[in-house]
């Protein structure tokens, strides 16, 4: 797919059994697998792996290089705020 090639692979990550998996979300067919000595493990790896950070996205961003992304954290959040005053 070209978003693939453009952007890179999207991908998710989950565990059957003691097999953790991933493949791309955006359908390309890339995937892979790897083997590890427990389930918990392979399971404990694929939701550390498949986690999101959309929700921090903008708290740590270099000052300069994000500022606009920190301007429009702070502004939503001061939305929030008064709309829950």
């Amino acid at each position: 797919m070209l978003s693939c090639r453009v952007l890179g692979h999207r991908y998710g990550f989950h565990a059957e059994g003691h097999v953790m998996i991933w493949e791309c979300e955006r359908g390309c067919g890339a995937r892979g697998a790897k083997e590890y000595s427990s389930a918990e493990d392979a399971h404990r790896y694929a939701a550390a792996f498949d986690r999101r950070d959309t929700e921090d996205m903008g708290k740590r961003a270099p000052l300069l290089q994000l500022f606009p992304l920190r301007l429009w954290r702070w502004a939503r959040d001061r939305e929030q705020r008064r709309a829950q005053d």
